[in-house]
């Protein structure tokens, strides 16, 4: 389903192998107001009614003239303006089937049931699709051209988390000379600074649950598969060897950002410091993303508002993820607002636990992932397991 959102109307495409159809939704204005509503309503704690509520009348506007068609299909969407910030996974589905969710073979499938009962009384989009995200319907093709014949890497994952950000952090064992800051450093410092303050924060501080989500990860996988940067080891120069190319997948449990009133500044934050506190290289920008070697099967940005960037029209969101899938990534799992520790180490965990043990693919273990959190009270919030969207190319399993 492609989106094409106009001041007058709007557009909405739906394309099967043998069918396109095509309707008329209303301008950009009343989509974009209905979209940040909903929006808000993930991203700040509120009601559960709310959300329901303005998921529902979203999905009134976008996904009402095609909702009988859509089964149980996979849905491979190419959003536009602001739909491109919202997970399609948390919207209503106007035109529920039986639920078609994991289990044993032979089992009939139930809807979630939540311990202790359910506060969010409908039925989202990820319960009967998998959903995936492309920045421009072109993308897949060139993906798929790109990577055709392509031998997958030799080791399993590669894992960075838990960067020292500060001088002043208690890992850091020495003092840093007055005069060990050069130019260079200081203009990665201001454009970082530029950087929080266009995203209103006040600086980057330490991510003690992405250690966690990473030492969690990794029990999944033999030592001898995989390679792992934490504390100062997880800075620029890790992330640029090319030993990277060895590996399947790759997570970054780090601050990430897009910035986009400046594109340019988007990008993943390292360790800013080595042991003595002094400043080391430690700012992905997105040109240096666009340069990397990385042809992963997946890579995951476990972030904060990693899926987001600057729209280009025709063209989707130029930002993190189109950098890394032009670095070589098929696919890549970012997040669209800031997420809760606790709620992506559960995600993640079960996310790489679906694709290792139960050999799916990612994008069909991501909504297993999801639906895992849903089916447990505490996690049952679309803000807790709707923040990941999974972009690129939805076939093949590991």
């Amino acid at each position: 389903m492609q989106y094409s959102l106009g001041k007058e109307r709007s557009y909405l495409w739906a394309v099967t192998p043998n069918s396109l159809d095509t309707y008329e939704l209303p301008g950009r204005e009343q989509i974009e107001k209905a979209t940040n509503d909903f929006r808000q309503s993930l991203v700040v704690v509120t009601d559960p009614k709310g959300t329901v509520k303005a998921a529902t009348q979203l999905s009134q506007i976008i996904l009402a003239p095609v909702a009988k068609k859509l089964g149980k299909k996979r849905l491979v969407i190419v959003a536009d303006g602001a739909l491109q910030n919202i997970p399609f996974a948390a919207l209503t589905d106007l035109n529920p089937q039986p639920a078609s969710l994991p289990g044993k073979k032979g089992e009939q499938n139930k809807l979630p049931s939540p311990s202790g009962g359910t506060k969010f009384n409908y039925q989202p989009l990820l319960i009967n699709h998998e959903i995936v995200n492309l920045p421009s319907a072109s993308t897949i093709a060139i993906l798929r051209q790109e990577t055709k014949g392509r031998k997958a890497a030799p080791k399993a994952l590669a894992i960075l988390a838990d960067p020292v950000f500060s001088a002043d952090e208690s890992r850091v064992t020495g003092k840093p000379d007055k005069d060990s800051s050069t130019p260079a450093f200081d203009e990665q410092r201001s454009a970082l600074a530029r950087s929080a303050k266009n995203l209103n924060r006040d600086g980057w501080g330490r991510l003690d649950g992405t250690r966690q989500e990473a030492e969690a990860i990794l029990k999944l996988v033999s030592p001898k598969d995989s390679l792992q940067a934490f504390d100062f080891d997880a800075n620029y120069k890790w992330v640029t060897n090319p030993q990277l190319s060895q590996y399947r997948i790759i997570h970054f449990a780090t601050h990430g950002f897009a910035n986009s009133s400046n594109p340019e500044l988007s990008g993943i934050v390292l360790s800013l410091v080595d042991k003595q506190g002094k400043p080391q290289r430690g700012y992905l920008r997105l040109n240096d993303i666009f340069n990397l070697d990385l042809p992963a099967d997946l890579v995951v940005l476990s972030a904060c508002e990693t899926g987001l960037g600057k729209e280009v029209q025709g063209e989707g969101l130029v930002g993190l993820t189109r950098g890394l899938m032009y670095a070589g990534s098929q696919r890549v799992a970012v997040s669209l607002w800031s997420v809760d520790d606790q709620g992506t180490k559960e995600l993640m965990s079960e996310f790489y636990r679906q694709m290792w043990q139960q050999g799916k693919s990612p994008i069909a273990a991501l909504r297993d992932a999801q639906l895992y959190l849903w089916e447990h009270k505490n996690w049952q919030d679309p803000r807790y397991w709707a923040a990941f969207t999974l972009q690129g190319e939805w076939r093949n399993n590991y």
